[in-house]
């Protein structure tokens, strides 16, 4: 788990607590291939551990995304998955008929990040976003 042990480093570098059950969450995310909600952390978490409150997941996601080590996307349909930063910038497009995902590189967004900078001075999070519309099957 270097992933997650760096993680947990750094948390411990910044004056955080680090908990068992913080500890669990960090390593069911770095050991992870894909993208999670906090109920499958949290079915997770309980089987090693008796955590007795999904709060305590959703603690740990905030924190992770709110310091930058975890990605937090809104795939419709109130489902709100988190991956660790490692796992790449990309682009979910998301069917709103089927609700199909598709994965994109994020490399078609760089002339929109340019542009909003120019023009604004805003630097966009453009590495892990969620697009809505409709997949080429319901497009018929």
């Amino acid at each position: 788990m270097t992933n997650g042990n760096t993680i947990l480093d750094s948390l411990r570098q910044r004056g955080y607590r680090i908990t068992p059950q913080r500890e669990y969450v960090v390593d069911i995310m770095a050991n992870s291939r894909r993208h999670m909600s906090a109920e499958e952390i949290f079915k997770i978490l309980q089987t090693r551990t008796q955590v007795t409150n999904i709060s305590t997941v959703y603690r740990s996601l905030d924190l992770l995304w709110k310091e930058g080590f975890a990605l937090r996307n809104d795939l419709g349909e109130n489902t709100i998955v988190y991956s660790i930063k490692e796992h790449g910038p990309h682009i979910h497009l998301v069917c709103r008929n089927c609700n199909l995902v598709i994965e994109s590189k994020p490399d078609i967004l760089t002339s929109l990040y340019e542009e909003l900078n120019s023009e604004h001075g805003f630097k966009a999070d453009l590495e892990h976003i969620t697009i809505f519309g409709l997949c080429a099957d319901c497009n018929q």
